[in-house]
């Protein structure tokens, strides 16, 4: 460890600032007038925690500043009873400008977070506990995701080689992933192997393996037919290995996907807010669950549908500078809360007349889709951010005066 440079206790207010890794935490505390009176670095160990939250209380921290919302360095500063604040890392990176070049240097980044801190902290909501619950259906939700963006850069892959090696199983069924399409590859994944199929043996395969689709047969061998030919001889049979070799991958990511999901399923039917999530318009299981996960539960978070709306990155930001005036899209923004609100929301649109009629509007104003979608997405997180504060579930009745007044908003805040 570096010898820490210790000065006297303040009188004052004072921040910190740490630099989260792996294995040691860069630690920076400063006075009001930005001079350093504690620098150092803390292991990832239990005994070093202890030794940070410690030393943070001795020194009175006001607030604290960090990069990430999770993690044993966060919990042991909340069960300590210390004021935390995150500064996402893209803000963390441009900050850094403001004081020299943009080289990343862990003591440095802690001092910058403390600065910010001291400078900045009103632009910046303290870090509130979630349940037990809502971090346990966060951490499942997360871990779903992840498998399925897996799952999703598996099958590019197989697609890529189908196409080389077997283009006409590309576009055989509607999804390249589904059960029967990887069921039809495990016994055919060659072009050589599903030349010797007829319409009659396309039937009763389809039959012996429970195909329940409306297309007959017949289709499905004029398509084989139709598309170019495939592969043959030692590349055809490479090609063969590495079909089955993703094929494997797939089953396995499927697997566990659908597991984590019926586990999704049980959580999120134990927990008191679901109702709230589950009463959104086609918000089924897995979209309620994914909005709840990344909302959470902590109503001080989010004390206005426009800190929900900001933190999502649904509402633009305006840009005047002389007599130019314009409206951007808001990059600085919490990813996984945008994307379950805007997921939920773009599926809304087909279920709920009200959601319908923004996105709509906001086509005919010439919005693309990704546009329209935010535009709705911030006009629901005034619905929901209500539903959550009151802890009832959504009614379209009872709300009807609320979704009147969010569509004007929607509709002027774009």
């Amino acid at each position: 460890m570096n010898d820490p440079t210790v000065s006297p206790l303040p009188t004052a207010t004072v921040f910190a600032g740490i630099d989260w890794a792996s294995t040691d935490h860069a630690v920076c505390v400063i006075d009001p007038g930005g001079a350093v009176l504690w620098r150092q670095m803390i292991s990832h160990s239990r005994a070093g925690l202890a030794r940070l939250t410690a030393r943070l209380s001795e020194l009175g921290v006001g607030r604290i500043g960090i990069e990430r919302p999770d993690g044993p360095v966060v919990e042991a500063l909340l069960g300590a009873g210390l004021r935390v604040a995150v500064v996402p890392p893209r803000q963390v990176k441009n900050l850094r400008s403001r004081y020299r070049g943009s080289g990343k240097d862990d003591r440095f980044d802690a001092y910058l977070l403390a600065d910010t801190m001291r400078t900045d902290g009103h632009r910046y909501t303290d870090l509130t506990r979630d349940t037990p619950e809502t971090t346990g259906l966060r951490a499942l939700v997360r871990a779903r995701q992840d498998l399925v963006e897996i799952r999703v850069g598996l099958v590019n892959q197989l697609r890529h080689t189908l196409e080389l090696a077997f283009p006409g199983a590309v576009g055989l069924f509607f999804d390249l992933h589904s059960p029967i399409a990887r069921a039809f590859l495990r016994r055919f994944p060659t072009a050589v192997e599903a030349a010797v199929l007829d319409e009659e043996s396309m039937a009763a395969w389809l039959a012996a393996e429970g195909y329940c689709g409306r297309t007959p047969a017949a289709v499905f061998i004029d398509r084989l037919r139709a598309a170019p030919a495939g592969l043959t001889g030692a590349e055809a049979d490479a090609r063969r290995h590495i079909t089955l070799a993703l094929l494997v991958a797939i089953d396995a990511i499927e697997d566990q996907a659908a597991d984590l999901t019926r586990r999704i399923k049980e959580t999120l039917a134990l927990h008191p807010d679901a109702p709230i999530f589950t009463s959104l318009p086609r918000a089924g299981q897995i979209r309620a669950a994914a909005l709840l996960a990344e909302i959470g539960d902590a109503r001080g978070r989010y004390p206005s549908p426009d800190a929900l709306a900001a933190t999502a990155g649904v509402c633009p930001v305006t840009f005047e500078s002389g007599k130019h005036r314009g409206v951007g899209f808001r990059y600085i923004a919490d990813l996984k809360l945008r994307r379950a609100l805007t997921d939920f929301a773009d599926d809304s649109r087909h279920a709920n007349p009200w959601a319908a009629d923004i996105y709509t509007r906001a086509r005919a104003r010439g919005m693309r889709h990704p546009h329209a979608v935010r535009v709705l997405a911030r006009a629901w997180t005034g619905v929901i951010w209500r539903c959550w504060q009151d802890g009832i579930p959504y009614n379209p009745d009872r709300h009807g005066a609320l979704n009147r007044y969010l569509s004007q908003d929607a509709a002027a805040a774009a």
